[in-house]
């Protein structure tokens, strides 16, 4: 026959005046059940001994019932006030270490947590200041190529205003390109045609003009407009490199918002196909017409008065 559990009966008064002392009632109860109803101050020095004890606020369970019956008056002394302030005074000073941990560990994470913000952006503003350094070497680099090759692309740039003007079209050996500017998997030599070279030009000095006062926007068109006659004319096959996306914002950037971006890659080859992509069809890839505009953007991008001296 199973047993039911049930919270011992104990004497309802000496609990008030334990309750009245300042003790919980859980501990009453339990005081009380283990000392045997006997009196308040056996049951104040039952829990000063078993103050440290886990279940020391629990109400204990019994399987049976007992009647308990005051044994004899009493009385609550001043030993048992005293003793019952000393238990609370132990309990109030260890609720205060507890409370002085807390916070000393709750000190110790927001101390952690800053040193690891600082850290962080420490790292990564060391970050930003390599990309920085690292932005200005590329620029003072391309700067210096330039430079080397003024007194060249000076004198290109006069003979090929001589061509228009009906001077003998032929150019000097040491201006003639040793090899094509862009290669595919077979060499072939820029297109002959000056009209289709002249539109080319001619877009890329509207380019030019557009942007007299912003020279890095314009030379950073005319780099992006090499990599995507480069990447058709090294990769014929990946159709990836043969079709843009007219929405995509970094080609708006860089060449779609741009006059005569557009336009230059038309004269490549590429058509527009329903007003959302630039598409090269495989068969129509012209890897001469390609040679001839990685030529052309390679001499406007180094001749730092190309677009300013032609007419």
């Amino acid at each position: 026959m199973p047993v039911e559990m049930a919270v011992p009966k104990v004497n309802n008064k000496m609990l008030e005046e334990l309750e009245d002392m300042g003790f919980p009632k859980a501990r009453a109860v339990r005081a009380l059940h283990y000392s045997g109803n006997s009196s308040i101050e056996a049951s104040v020095n039952w829990m000063i001994e078993h103050e440290n004890d886990a279940d020391i606020d629990q109400i204990p369970l019994i399987a049976v019932d007992i009647d308990v019956e005051t044994p004899q008056p009493f009385h609550i002394t001043e030993l048992m006030k005293m003793k019952a302030q000393e238990l609370r005074d132990r309990a109030h000073k260890m609720k205060e270490e507890e409370e002085k941990k807390l916070e000393r560990h709750r000190e110790r994470e927001r101390i952690r947590a800053s040193k690891d913000l600082t850290e962080a952006k420490r790292t990564t503003e060391e970050s930003e200041r390599k990309r920085y350094l690292a932005l200005q070497k590329a620029e003072k680099e391309e700067e210096k190529r330039a430079r080397k090759k003024i007194l060249q692309k000076l004198e290109q740039d006069k003979v090929e205003r001589g061509f228009r003007v009906g001077l003998p079209s032929e150019r000097p050996e040491a201006l003639k390109p040793s090899m094509p500017i862009l290669q595919g998997k077979k060499a072939s030599l820029p297109v002959k045609s000056g009209t289709k070279a002249e539109h080319m030009r001619e877009c890329l000095r509207s380019i030019k003009r557009s942007y007299l006062d912003d020279d890095a926007r314009v030379r950073r068109a005319f780099q992006t407009l090499l990599i995507y006659v480069g990447n058709v004319a090294k990769n014929p096959d990946e159709e990836k490199f043969r079709k843009i996306r007219l929405g995509n914002l970094l080609f708006q950037d860089r060449v779609g918002n741009l006059r005569g971006g557009v336009e230059f890659l038309e004269l490549c080859g590429f058509e527009r196909m329903g007003g959302e992509f630039l598409y090269l069809p495989r068969d129509k890839v012209d890897e001469a017409i390609l040679n001839t505009a990685g030529f052309e953007l390679k001499s406007a991008a180094t001749n730092p008065f190309f677009g300013l001296l032609s007419v």
